[in-house]
């Protein structure tokens, strides 16, 4: 059973060295070089004070932001909405505090160990996240083609379920050399993941998942195709990412990002708003109990509108409310297709090759609604089986993915009625809240004839379709095949000695920019490059015992691929 108490495990590594997200395109040890008593590096006397445009309040923008400061520079926030970006927790009107719907991120896995380092700095706990028969998820319904199977563990389900889970491991080690990688990301052996990685990436970039899967020995059956589709590993079914590239697949399995999520108590908008308000221990150039927030009296900057290059080769904002501000530096943490539509922007703040891929980068749709409760119902055991009445929730439904979310029994709590992505998603849109609920509820009455959880809403339901949402227009960045040249781009930016000096100065962070696309970690590594890229644009440096990514670039860079397609 999940306990009521909140627990932080994402510490404990079982078996020798823990798996982390440390490679494998760009294996730098971000954790590492956060937790150096060296610090990030140290700037010129007369770089002090320095300002520095950040755009975009989520976790990224604000984990460059922070760092910036303790260096000593004076990062300006600009945000167009709200602080946290896709770490958006809500609450429900009249509900407890502690009833949240996590609009966007809600589970980490414990292997983010460069986020794991900021939401310790601010005191957060962390939780189990209720997956499909995790080892805290007191039970678990899979309902496929109108059956429903009822397990607490794996070992519980029909035994076609465990020859899917079989047919992807096949899968993964025959094709993936998939243990052989694990243990050298556990052991950060960068020549051994590099060797495995490279010659995957000329091999696979044309290929999608559902490719992959196809040309997999293990998966010759369309049957377990389907179901593994439905299904997935982790957290759910994976269908709606068979038009991927296989390698978005791969980065998530190897790093072991889809296992094991927690989930932060209270909220994980707390992350981003703590940091905003925390002063850090000893920043470089401002007085003691300085923080973001008091460097902006109070509040970020409003929307950027317009960006471009004026003498000197600085960068120009013009932000919502007619303010006009110029930087010799900026960081940009929002979503790229931003640029395309809702800024203004000179086509010279960005090589051509760069603007390209921003245009080509592809989202994830994705939609959640949610509904507060007047108790954990759902742990009632049924007279006549002896079974949890209701169950986190796998189906081929439109409902998907539904998770039950609560803090202790006779407490009110929360149900994410459906999670979906892309078509799945797509089928919401048009839908109000209300009528989404009424469609959810049908769907899982079928499922539970028993069950009448419209009897239990206390409060207005939540809902977000990420694709419709004016400052995202997608949920996050998923590569498809033939996008790795795209992606290098985008990821690489922040290393510019060798750009033009009219496309220097600004520094592209965040999800769009990550590998790991999807992933918070990915937030908060791209955040460091970009701290890196301004440090080194100001005339800093590195600690030599604490050398940042730029430092050691050359030797870990992500490979190049040139133009030719390697054949399968």
């Amino acid at each position: 059973m999940t306990s009521a108490m909140p627990t932080s495990t994402h510490h404990a590594a079982l078996g020798g060295p823990p798996l982390t997200m440390f490679g494998p395109d760009f294996p730098f040890g971000y954790d590492d070089h956060l937790a150096h008593p060296a610090g990030l590096g140290r700037l010129p006397q007369d770089a002090h004070g320095s300002e520095v445009a950040v755009i975009g309040g989520g976790l990224s923008g604000i984990v460059a932001a922070y760092e910036l400061m303790k260096l000593g520079l004076r990062p300006v926030i600009y945000e167009a909405d709200q602080i946290g970006g896709r770490l958006r927790s809500v609450r429900f009107d009249g509900c407890p505090d502690d009833v949240i719907a996590e609009m966007g991120a809600m589970r980490f896995p414990p292997s983010s160990t460069s986020l794991f380092h900021y939401i310790d700095k601010v005191g957060l706990d962390t939780t189990p996240f209720p997956n499909p028969l995790a080892p805290d998820t007191p039970s678990t319904v899979i309902d496929i083609k109108g059956r429903s199977h009822y397990a607490r563990t794996l070992d519980d389900l029909p035994p076609v379920f465990g020859e899917v889970a079989s047919a992807w491991d096949s899968a993964l080690e025959g094709t993936a050399d998939f243990a052989a990688m694990q243990q050298a990301i556990r052991d950060r052996d960068v020549a051994t993941i590099k060797r495995i990685w490279d010659p995957l990436v000329s091999h696979w970039d044309d290929q999608t998942f559902y490719g992959f899967l196809c040309g997999a020995p293990s998966f010759s059956s369309f049957a377990l195709r389907e179901l593994f589709g439905q299904v997935g590993f982790g957290t759910g079914g994976w269908d709606t990412d068979f038009p991927n590239s296989i390698l978005e697949i791969l980065r998530v399995v190897y790093t072991g990002a889809d296992d094991d999520h927690l989930s932060i108590v209270g909220g994980s908008q707390q992350l981003p708003l703590r940091l905003w308000e925390r002063a850090p221990d000893k920043p470089a150039h401002w007085p003691t109990g300085t923080s973001l927030t008091s460097l902006h009296d109070g509040k970020p900057r409003p929307a950027v509108v317009r960006m471009h290059r004026t003498a000197g080769n600085r960068i120009t904002i013009t932000d919502a409310d007619g303010g006009i501000r110029t930087y010799p530096a900026a960081v940009f943490t929002a979503q790229g297709w931003m640029l395309l539509s809702k800024i203004g922007c000179d086509e010279s703040l960005f090589p051509i090759d760069v603007w390209t891929a921003l245009e080509r980068t592809h989202y994830m749709e994705s939609s959640k609604v949610f509904v507060p409760v007047d108790r954990p119902f759902w742990r009632d055991a049924d007279p006549e089986t002896g079974r949890d009445v209701m169950s986190m929730t796998l189906t081929d439904r439109m409902t998907r993915g539904t998770y039950l979310l609560d803090s202790g029994p006779h407490r009110p709590a929360a149900i994410c009625l459906s999670y979906t992505w892309c078509d799945d998603s797509l089928k919401w849109l048009p839908l109000p809240v209300h009528e989404r609920v009424d469609v959810m509820l049908k769907s899982l009455r079928e499922i539970y004839p028993d069950v009448d959880v419209r009897s239990h809403i206390i409060g207005d339901p939540v809902s977000v379709s990420w694709e419709a949402e004016p400052y995202f227009q997608g949920a996050f960045k998923a590569n498809l095949p033939g996008h790795y040249r795209y992606q290098r781009r985008l990821f690489t930016h922040f290393m510019q000695d060798e750009l033009a000096e009219r496309h220097r100065g600004i520094f592209l962070a965040g999800d769009d920019v990550s590998w790991t696309a999807g992933w918070a970690e990915g937030a908060v590594q791209t955040a460091i490059n970009a701290v890196w890229g301004v440090l080194h644009h100001f005339g800093g440096e590195t600690d030599p015992a604490n050398p940042g990514p730029g430092d050691v670039f050359d030797s870990i860079a992500p490979v190049e691929l040139g133009d030719v397609t390697e054949v399968l």
